[in-house]
């Protein structure tokens, strides 16, 4: 995989099932939620952590960065993957800095529409 280069999507049948999972519990946080985003990550263990978008007052955070935050206060110390369902055409540059921090730059990064087909997969980096 090129660093940081969208790779041609894949339909979320043709995902590793671990991913899929991820693309899933993504899509469920931003239906339940009501929020226009939702995620999912998946540590070094195979925890995985899955958050919608925060907007408050006084904070707001992507679903992904919420994610990435849970995963850091419940001690994680690395990222295997991340996921993203949104309505966006590419990752928010703030999205993939908080998995490159935890995951590093080579750490896969899938981007799903609101119906979660997988729309791009790129990395961190």
């Amino acid at each position: 995989m090129i660093t940081g280069m969208s790779q041609p999507s894949r339909p979320a049948a043709e995902l590793d099932p671990e991913d899929r999972k991820l693309v899933t519990l993504a899509k469920s946080a931003r239906a339940r939620n009501g929020v226009p985003e939702g995620a999912a990550v998946r540590d070094e263990t195979g925890r995985t952590y899955v958050a919608g978008s925060v907007t408050l007052e006084s904070l707001r955070l992507t679903a992904l960065q919420t994610a990435v935050a849970m995963a850091v206060a419940s001690g994680a110390a690395s990222l295997e993957a991340a996921v993203v369902v949104t309505s966006a055409t590419a990752p928010a540059d703030e999205d993939r800095a908080a998995v490159r921090d935890l995951g590093g730059p080579d750490t896969p990064l899938i981007l799903a529409g609101p119906d979660g087909e997988v729309t791009a997969t790129v990395t961190a980096g």
